[in-house]
């Protein structure tokens, strides 16, 4: 009996195959020709192309031929064909089994005239190639697709097209539905290039459904079809529903169009209640809302259209929680007279009836197959929305997202190895039907069939007699259990198969015996299951009974795969029967790429075990592997190799996970399977051997999740423990249990077994308002049936007289409040809780200083609360700076009245400030102005009336009295200027402007970085206003950079001034002006004093006008009358005695000797003028009143003399380039040198400068020293 090989045996080790053999050919002179062939064989075979006898080489013929290899499909292409390359060409294909060869024919034709034939006989003359006259091989096709609203997919399918003709692709046609799709925007179609793509870049559920790509090909069509699902996208609101779709417009008029849609599935969303639809020109990116109020079916007369006009509709969805997503917008309507559109049909009222009985039915692994009966009112039926759920879950999902019009269909994406339960609903206009009833719990599991067949049949021992041989199991096992394996066999040189066994091998390894030494033997295997035997494998290679008889160990078998990651993997295999000489001591593991010859050993020594960890794979790359036992006698016969396997884990897969069960406290390990089937087991093992009944350990499945629980686990249970889900493509995991990680879950073990009420906080007390005392306990966690009881020195205290315990449970606070604290609550508190079988306790000692800490804060708070009762500081005394340097000492008051005093105290001495403090605003405050050192004390504040009395008291001294300095240095550092100098007749002066300035500030001068101590030569000083430094006699020494720093304990604020180069030269020539200005002052000639302003006198009596004049040198003295000077003579007598006094004398006076004197002192550096009103009366007159000449001042006119000079002997002072900008005061007023008449003399005295004002500025210095006017002495 013959068996058809199967798509399913492609990497049995096998020989060439050609699938797809070569094909005539026969073309025009100068055109292209390809031909093509497929062929299979493992190893893969390598393919090479010769025409007769001769290879083809590209190279030798640059640009004619090209050998392409794609998708297993071999092609030589010959470009622009000369009648030369008529022949016969070979395909050869070879691997390691052996070689076959593919042969045809090309005949290349020339036109009629243009030659002689290359072929003799009359040839057909050859028509224009069409696009369905080309041959296409569809390979890699697209499969199942899901897609979300909004997003893009693309659909492709690679082919083979014969002859590949750049400018002549394929037709091919796509379909949804059975309705031919065309290109636009929202349908995007290319082919070209062996692949025909269908790209939808902005899907919409309207794009769900069945897809067909249709190719039109020489033997007919090509066709592929898959569903392609889209899903809801995020809803605008939580809660909403999905958009509508299908939106088309119905009895189109010239104002009037029927729009109509299907409604959306709701499986977990509240019910729709209606919907919106929206128009918009076309054009246009306006929509307009035309129904004010949501329609409740699906269909809704659009009026008000203007003819001609062309419009596009959408609608929305509403439901309780909100607005859907717009649906789609439909196709471009006009608005025309008379319409030769299409009519909505059906005018049945009301939704379907719901749909019939429910059956669900195995398809694939991740899918299933569900049918339904038609409901009975179908009312014009739309379509049917499938739901789907887990069981044991009570939430649906939607299976599809559009109306399916069939009572059948497939659900895809499902998880291998679930199990679900389907309903259906029915869908018209007027919206959902009721549910159909629940179909029956389905697990995910492909449809039951015969089992692929075995493969990779090895030899493992031969006695000359029988020979032992072990297979792979089936690649599918059809959806049952494997449960039977038979084996025939034949001699090489014969055709006929005999069975081996009739009663079912269970194993994948069997002794065949009865056979005859030296004689070649081929054998094939069939698996079975419930479903019946499945196909044969292909035939093994020939093997040789002979008995073996070599010292090595025998081939090791069944290499098998575990844990398969992306960097790594666990090889496992079973020891060889045959072991040679001697018991095998170890095995050598070599590893090689798929289609490598190039093997790696992974062990540098031989392992002991039977299996082996290995890493450092690329992830994505296929690798094949081969085990080597090894003996005392050396090393034996590789294993055959292993089954390719590509380093990428499973999608979804889990790792084992090392657990302490919250019930029970017991250790476990744990697997959740990423894929399960009906007949899958999980299979535990410990250091890769199956634990079996083991009173160590104990198993339970439940769903797709095993547990592997320790009954006492210690330090026997340590290693690595694996398990693997059988029947599926590779489940499994493992994980190595350390004795630190055991330890860690024997203690949580512990504590879950012997549970304790976990605390945030221990037993803890808190002094409450009136001296209360509060202890309390906070657990994690309590139930509403905790119990618990405190114990103070062994003994237990309920709640009673001055005593309250109270719990909460949603804070997990137990506590008790003792009102009275004295000296007998002294001792070891303890409070012992139990909650379910969890119990704590929680101790506090309350004895010696810690207790004497407790009851003196208890007591204060006592006093406080009695303190409160009256009026009383909420806040006590304080103080503040204000933005003028003022100190505010700052108080709150609380529970005041009208009749509340206020009073400020400083050492017992009542002040009285200029503003009432007023009690009924909460506030009061002491301004303490100009603060210095003498502010210090003690200062109090008294709030009383007739409920109690409450002081506050403030020591201004110490760290307060620092703390007050550095507040206002803080301010008066932020509002410094900048230093600007000032010249005095002592020397140079810098100062620094603030708003405010004390000696107590914390204020460093330095002078190129070194601190300045107040001296002779550099003195410092200040106002209040400002800080200064003066230079006095200044040198180049002085020269540099001057800053001045005030720090207020935190920062420090600093100013500098560059005292050098023109600001230095500038600053020292005003300093000698003001010296030698000051000098001049100093010494000029003026009248000390003695002379009074007005003089009245008797005639015939003698005036004496005497005054003390000072100058130095000695001043020269000139008395004047009227502006004339008086000479000495016999009537009036004028004196000056000792350069000190001056007199005039005048004798027996009469009215004519009235009039206005004054005197004139004047030395070399200046002088003055003072004047006196002298009236003359008669006897028996009335004594007249006094008349003033013009006021007196003192004019001075300093000359500062360049050099010494001899003094003058006449009063006639030199006036000085620049005076100086000071005004001093004389002892007695003098007039101005404006209003002093000129003496009519023969030396008249000149008039002096007028001097400036005490604002008046020097002259103007440079831009970048300030020179404000010095202050009076």
């Amino acid at each position: 009996m013959m068996y058809k090989r199967t798509d399913l045996l492609d990497d049995i080790p096998k020989m060439p195959d050609f699938i797809v053999a070569l094909r005539p050919h026969t073309v025009w002179e100068k055109t292209p020709v390809k031909l093509f062939c497929t062929v299979q064989g493992n190893p893969r075979p390598v393919v090479k192309w010769y025409k007769g006898a001769a290879p083809v080489n590209p190279l030798n013929a640059p640009g004619k031929y090209k050998i392409e290899n794609k998708y297993g499909v071999h092609s030589l292409i010959i470009s622009r064909c000369a009648v030369s390359d008529t022949g016969e060409y070979r395909a050869v294909a070879t691997n390691a089994h052996g070689t076959t060869t593919s042969k045809a024919t090309v005949t290349v034709k020339r036109p009629a005239g243009a030659g002689e034939s290359s072929h003799l006989g009359l040839v057909p003359h050859l028509t224009e190639i069409h696009a369905s006259k080309l041959e296409v091989s569809l390979l890699d096709r697209f499969s199942v697709s899901f897609g979300v609203e909004g997003g893009s997919i693309s659909l492709v399918c690679t082919m083979v097209v014969v002859p590949d003709l750049p400018n002549l692709p394929p037709l091919a046609q796509w379909y949804r539905d059975d309705k031919l799709l065309k290109p636009g925007k929202l349908v995007e179609m290319s082919v070209g290039g062996g692949v025909a793509r269908l790209t939808l870049p902005h899907l919409a559920k309207d794009d769900e459904g069945l897809y067909t790509l249709r190719i039109f090909t020489k033997d007919g069509t090509a066709e592929h079809s898959a569903y392609l699902f889209v899903s809801d996208a995020a809803p605008s609101s939580a809660g909403a529903p999905g958009a509508p779709m299908s939106v088309k417009a119905y009895d189109i008029n010239s104002d009037y169009v029927l729009v109509a849609w299907k409604p959306p599935n709701t499986v977990n969303e509240a019910a729709i209640t209606g919907y919106f639809v929206d128009r918009c020109e076309s054009g246009s990116d306006t929509w307009v809302q035309c129904n004010d109020a949501p329609v409740k079916v699906c269909k809704y007369p659009v009026h008000g259209l203007k003819v001609g006009r062309s419009y596009h509709f959408r609608v929305r969805a509403v439901n309780s929680a909100g607005i859907s997503r717009p649906s789609r917008k439909s196709d471009k309507v006009t608005a025309l007279d008379e319409a030769e559109s299409a009519r909505l049909q059906g005018t049945d009222e009301g939704v379907p009836s719901a749909p019939g009985m429910v059956i669900a039915t195995r398809n694939t692994k991740s899918s299933v197959f569900v049918q339904w009966d038609a409901p009975k009112l179908l009312k014009n039926l739309m379509g049917y929305y499938i739901d789907g759920r887990v069981v044991g879950s009570k939430e649906w999902f939607p299976c599809n997202h559009k109306p399916f019009k069939h009572s059948r269909f497939v659900v895809h994406g499902l998880i291998p190895g679930e199990s679900y339960t389907f309903r259906v609903q029915a869908v018209n206009v007027f919206g959902l039907s009721e549910e159909s009833q629940e179909s029956s719990p389905i697990a995910v599991e492909p449809a039951l069939a015969t089992p692929s067949a075995p493969f990779g049949i090895t030899m493992l021992s031969s006695d000359g007699a029988s020979i032992t041989l072990a297979w792979k199991k089936p690649k599918h096992h059809g959806g049952s259990k494997v449960n039977a394996y038979y084996i025939d066999k034949r001699d090489a040189d014969t055709l006929a198969w005999k069975e081996f066994n009739l009663t079912a091998v269970t194993e994948r390894m069997c002794t065949v015996d009865n056979l005859k030494d030296g004689t070649f033997y081929e054998f094939k295997v069939q698996a079975a299951n419930m479903a019946g035997v499945g196909l044969p494998s292909a035939p093994s290679y020939p093997m040789k009974c002979e008995a073996w008889t070599m010292e090595e160990p025998g081939p090791a078998y069944d290499l098998g795969f575990s844990e398969v990651r992306s960097h790594s993997l666990v090889l496992l295999w079973k020891a060889p029967v045959y072991v040679g000489a001697s018991s095998v001591t170890g095995y050598l593991v070599d590893m090689a790429k798929k289609g490598s010859s190039e093997f790696v050993t992974l062990t540098e020594e031989a392992v002991s075990h039977r299996y082996l960890q290995v890493s450092g794979l690329e992830e994505g790359e296929t690798y094949v592997f081969r085990v080597r036992s090894v003996n005392a006698q050396g090393v034996g016969k590789p294993s055959q190799l292993s089954e390719p396997v590509c380093a990428r884990a499973l999608p979804g897969t889990n790792e084992i996970l090392a657990s302490v069960d919250e019930e029970t406290g017991d250790v476990f390990l744990s697997l959740e399977a990423c894929e399960i089937s009906e007949t899958s087991k999980f299979v535990w093992s410990k250091n890769y051997k199956v634990i079996g009944d083991c009173p160590r350990v104990s198993v339970t499945d439940k769903g797709r999740t095993s547990r592997l629980t320790f009954t006492n686990p210690d330090k026997d249970d340590l290693g690595r423990y694996s398990v693997v889900v059988t029947d599926t493509d590779g489940v499994s995991a493992s994980h190595t249990l350390t004795e630190d990680a055991l330890n860690t879950m024997l203690e949580l073990s512990y504590a879950i077994r012997h549970p304790i009420v976990p605390l945030k906080h221990g037993l803890n007390y808190e002094i409450l308002e009136k001296g209360h005392v509060r202890f309390w306990v906070q657990a994690v966690k309590l139930s509403p049936s905790v119990s618990y009881r405190f114990i103070v020195n062994d003994k237990e205290v309920k709640t009673g007289e001055g005593v309250k315990i109270s719990h909460d449970v949603a804070t997990g606070i137990i506590q008790m409040t003792v009102e009275t604290f004295t000296r007998a609550n002294e001792g070891t508190y303890t409070v012992q809780i139990h909650d379910g079988k969890a119990k704590t306790q929680s101790s506090l000692v309350l004895v010696g200083d810690v207790f004497k800490v407790a009851l003196r804060e208890a007591e204060f708070q006592r006093k406080e609360h009695i303190r409160k009762q009256g009026p009383h500081f909420s806040e006590y005394l304080y103080f503040t700076v204000t933005e003028d340097c003022t100190v505010m000492l700052a108080c709150k008051v609380a529970n005041v009245k009208k009749e509340t005093s206020f009073h400020w105290y400083k050492e017992d001495d009542e002040i009285v400030p200029e503003t009432p403090p007023n009690v009924l605003s909460g506030a009061c405050a002491l301004p303490i102005p100009l603060f210095s050192r003498k502010d210090q004390g003690v200062f109090k504040a008294v709030l009383s009336d007739d409920r109690g009395k409450d002081t506050s008291a403030f020591d201004i001294s110490g760290k307060v009295f620092d703390d007050i300095i550095n507040a206002l240095a803080q301010n008066a550092g932020a509002s410094a200027s900048e230093l600007v100098l000032q010249c005095t007749p002592e020397g140079i002066r810098l100062q620094c402007y603030m708003n405010y300035y004390t000696e107590e500030m914390k204020t460093v001068w330095k002078h190129k970085e070194s601190k300045i101590a107040s001296s002779e030569k550099m003195r410092i000083g200040g106002t209040a206003e400002m800080a200064w430094m003066q230079i006095c006699d200044p040198s180049d020494k002085e020269k540099g950079k001057y800053t001045i720093e005030i720090s207020d304990g935190v920062q420090t604020h600093a100013r500098t001034f560059d005292l050098s180069g023109q600001a230095y030269t500038d600053a020292y020539e005003e300093y000698l002006r003001l010296k030698a200005a000051a000098f001049a002052e100093k010494n000029r000639g003026r009248v000390v004093g003695g002379l009074p302003d007005v003089v009245t006198i008797m005639e015939q009596k003698s005036l004496s006008l005497t005054c003390t004049v000072w100058g130095e040198p000695t001043p020269e003295v000139s008395w004047f009358k009227n502006e004339q000077e008086v000479s000495s003579s016999e009537h009036t007598k004028v004196t000056f005695e000792g350069g000190k006094f001056a007199s005039m004398v005048i004798n027996k006076v009469t009215p004519d000797d009235s009039g206005k004197y004054s005197i004139n002192v004047r030395n070399k550096y200046g002088g003055e003028f003072v004047e006196i009103t002298v009236s003359v009366y008669r006897h028996g007159e009335q004594i007249p009143e006094p008349k003033l000449g013009q006021p007196k001042t003192a004019a001075s006119t300093p000359v500062p003399p360049k050099s010494p000079a001899p003094p003058s002997k006449t009063p006639t002072p030199v006036p000085s380039k620049s005076q100086t900008p000071m005004s001093m005061k004389s002892p007695t007023p003098a007039s101005t040198p404006a209003s002093t008449p000129v003496p009519k003399s023969p030396t008249p005295t000149p008039k002096s400068p007028t001097p400036q004002s005490r604002g008046a500025k020097s002259p103007t210095p440079p831009r970048f020293m300030k020179s404000p006017t010095p202050p009076r002495k």
